[in-house]
């Protein structure tokens, strides 16, 4: 056996690690991660970003895609007395924590901490208190954190008491699950290894043999690569705003915060310390969660005594029926019964219906309807104005009865598959236009009617694209700014809104390439750009995303206050849908803003109340306005280009009007088709 016990790479387990989603913080992003660990030879890793959770879902698929054990963490941040305490004198200190989740309902306990640091706590940092981690403690493992930790900082400014009383604090709520983290870097033998930490180490070690605690060893990491330090300490620069040449900057470049290899690990503690590797094997064999993805996670609609959803929707969609088809007055249709509504429609109607109800209640998506026509209806009742439909719910005849939308799809021949589809089963997705000034009301009432715990809005990350990482590169290297420019405007402009890779671009693009390769300072920048590039560099409230949840939104997705002052997911669009969460588009609509007022004055003025739903769609006066461009402020008919076509089309009838905004968009001009 050899000397370090024959200890492997499997024995060794990262538990402390810091991704992108650790915002101009963590540099690396999840797969080039888990292309480490795994190239390493290791099976299982953690992840534990700053107060965030953000990274789970991704975090969670990739790395089951790659046959590594996944390890759902956080690390929080302690206050030093209640979490609410904000006096800029006594709060500003915080203590650093690991929490590790063990199962679901760990991972169910990390969620609440994370919200409640978040919504609750925040003061500088998300924060949580001695209290909050007593009353959500099951299933979650603790390890003790860096110097920063509560042990290792008391230990650090020779408080060895408040240290020893901090631990069996810790180890009295958490039992066996609390782990006193010793650092890597703390070892005389580490190339960079920290006077302070050896020092913390050792104390560390000597409190975990004299009060019976496990230990585990960490090698925090905030980047994957060895080679990825440099572009690390500019990320921190552009979190800071310094420069990279600034002498009293924030720098970490004193610390290797890569990935490391566990035979370096083991190399270092095998021999005297082996119980620190296999520790970390023997805590990640007590964690197993398991995510349900690809549900169904509908709240449950409220219908009246005696009804189902199924039975209730029925009635709707008869009833609306009479209405659309027969023109029968929304009373006197109520009273109809569904044979009688069939007598006055065609069979054609009357099959599309049947054949809808029948896919919608098979896919288990009665509740969805009824939701969105409740909180469409209510608005509509109030005054408020909305979108006529747009995208694939327009060729639903359910969503035209229901007055979701007001397209007729049989007049236009829209297909109800491109809407929901048997054979390919996904959630709905119906885009809800809202005039602009009144889209919060809509918002309330649904969070009103289902519970204010249960409705969010939901997060969106803003990642450095080509341009903006050469730009913040430049700007950190002191590189003049008509410089940066000239380089930043080479990069080619997206295709369709997709950014193109600098790695790409470099070599496909003539210009750029001879730029990279003749100019050694625009190689510096693009070279440190590409490491960059795609990272996570703000988080801010999605345009019109809302979830409404089945029950407490907790249970099923952390929370953050956004930038905004509102509360928001800490996941964004994507992983809402894979876990099953109702998924809504309310997009604020200034135009329809613009109509609204346009009506009011209209009748202040003439006297006149206009129905929108009975406007005529063969006004020859509107055509020729049309036909000479003269379409600012209608909705995406406004750009001078859009007006150049209009005025060469002269469209006579409302077909022509279809296919302008059909032709006109990214996908068939790049064919040629216009």
């Amino acid at each position: 056996m050899a000397k370090d016990g024959g200890l492997t790479s499997a024995d060794y387990v990262h538990l402390h690690n810091h991704t992108h989603y650790s915002v101009l913080d963590g540099l690396q992003k999840i797969p080039s991660m888990l292309d480490r660990v795994k190239e390493l030879g290791m099976k299982s890793v953690a992840i534990t970003d700053h107060g965030t959770l953000s990274g789970a879902i991704e975090f969670y698929k990739e790395a089951k895609a790659r046959g590594i054990k996944p390890i759902i963490g956080m690390e929080t941040y302690v206050a030093q007395r209640r979490h609410t305490d904000k006096d800029p004198v006594k709060d500003k200190a915080r203590y650093h924590l690991i929490l590790l989740a063990m199962n679901n309902k760990g991972y169910e306990n990390l969620m609440r901490l994370s919200t409640i640091a978040n919504l609750e706590g925040f003061y500088y940092k998300s924060r949580v208190d001695h209290e909050l981690l007593e009353k959500y403690n099951e299933g979650l493992i603790v390890l003790s954190a860096c110097i920063g930790g509560e042990v290792g900082e008391n230990f650090r400014n020779g408080q060895d008491e408040k240290a020893y009383e901090a631990a069996r604090w810790y180890q009295k709520v958490f039992g066996d699950r609390y782990y006193i983290e010793i650092h890597d870097h703390g070892h005389p033998k580490h190339p960079h290894f920290w006077d302070e930490q050896v020092k913390a180490n050792a104390k560390l070690l000597k409190l975990a043999e004299d009060l019976g605690i496990k230990t585990v060893l960490t090698a925090d990491a905030h980047y994957s690569q060895p080679g990825d330090k440099e572009a690390h300490e500019i990320l921190l620069c552009v979190q800071t705003g310094a420069f990279l040449s600034d002498q009293d900057r924030f720098s970490l470049k004193n610390f290797d915060l890569f990935v490391e290899d566990p035979q370096a690990v083991i190399g270092r503690w095998g021999t005297e310390h082996s119980e620190l590797i296999t520790n970390t094997a023997e805590l990640a064999g007590r964690c197993e969660i398991d995510f349900e993805l690809g549900g169904i996670l509908i709240p449950k609609f409220p219908v009246p005594e005696g009804e189902t959803e199924k039975s209730f929707l029925d009635k709707l969609v008869f009833k609306g029926i009479a209405e659309r088809y027969a023109g029968i007055a929304s009373d006197k249709a109520a009273e109809l019964s569904f044979d009688e509504v069939r007598a006055l429609v065609s069979p054609e109607v009357v099959e599309r219906t049947h054949y809808e109800l029948t896919v919608i209640d098979g896919m288990g998506f009665n509740g969805y309807m009824l939701i969105v026509q409740d909180f469409i209806n209510w608005g509509k009742d109030r005054g408020i104005i909305f979108g006529p439909g747009r995208g694939s719910a327009a060729g639903s005849i359910i969503a035209y009865v229901l007055r979701i939308t007001d397209l007729d799809p049989l007049i236009y021949g829209l297909l109800f598959e491109r809407f929901l589809n048997p054979d390919r089963i996904s959630m709905p997705d119906i885009d809800v236009d809202i005039q602009d000034t009144r889209r919060d009301e809509v918002i309330d009432y649904c969070a009103e009617k289902y519970g204010a715990d249960r409705v969010s809005n939901i997060v969106t990350f803003g990642k450095m694209a080509a341009r903006a990482a050469v730009r913040d590169v430049a700007r950190v290297l002191e590189v003049p700014y008509a410089e940066a420019d000239k380089l930043a405007k080479l990069i080619p402009a997206p295709i369709q809104g997709r950014h193109i890779p600098l790695k790409v671009s470099i070599d496909k693009d003539p210009d750029l390439k001879k730029e990279y390769t003749e100019n050694p300072t625009a190689k510096k920048v693009i070279d440190l750009a590409i490491r960059l590039e795609g990272t996570i560099r703000s988080h801010g409230v999605h345009a019109c995303g809302v979830v409404i949840a089945p029950g407490e939104l907790v249970q099923y997705v952390p929370l953050e206050m956004a930038q905004k002052g509102v509360v928001a997911t800490q996941f964004p669009m994507g992983q809402i849908e894979e876990l099953g969460l109702l998924k809504m588009d309310f997009l604020g609509l200034s135009n329809l803003t613009i109509i609204k007022n346009a009506m009011r004055i209209i009748k202040k003025v003439n006297g006149v109340d206009i129905d929108l739903s009975a406007i005529p769609l063969d006004d020859a006066e509107t055509f020729a306005l049309l036909g000479r461009g003269e379409t600012t402020g209608v909705f995406q008919f406004e750009s001078a280009g859009m007006k150049r076509y209009l005025r060469e089309l002269k469209p006579t009838e409302f077909d022509d009007v279809i296919a302008m905004g059909a032709l006109y968009r990214p996908g068939p001009l790049s064919a040629g088709l216009t």
